[in-house]
């Protein structure tokens, strides 16, 4: 068996497990306010780090290019409030026009 094969048992294994050790905890223990606080906001801050490290790297460099300004339209269309669709299109658009333009 190859080792990547055994890395993808190993994430699968420890996946589960992971799971398993969340439902074992207790509900009263997720009731509490600083708990569910915690719990509400951890999904944004790791989607922010996920955005910043898709946006800002290449590989281990730090990479300003394209893709910056792409998150900068993305997010002057959430400011007004424009639908998801067109804020995914507005990005993918400026990003693809600096491209073509050589810029990024």
């Amino acid at each position: 068996m190859s080792m990547l094969w055994i890395g993808v048992i190993a994430a699968s294994i420890g996946a589960f497990v992971q799971k398993w050790i969340g439902y074992q905890v207790p509900p009263e223990l997720l009731e509490r306010p600083r708990i569910a606080r915690i719990t509400t906001l951890l999904p944004i801050a790791l989607l922010g780090a996920l955005v910043a490290v898709q946006v800002a790297t290449s590989g281990t460099a730090i990479v300003l290019d394209a893709r910056l300004a792409g998150l900068a339209a993305a997010v002057v269309l959430l400011i007004l409030r424009a639908p998801f669709l067109a804020v995914v299109i507005g990005a993918a658009a400026v990003t693809a026009l600096l491209r073509a333009a050589g810029i990024g």
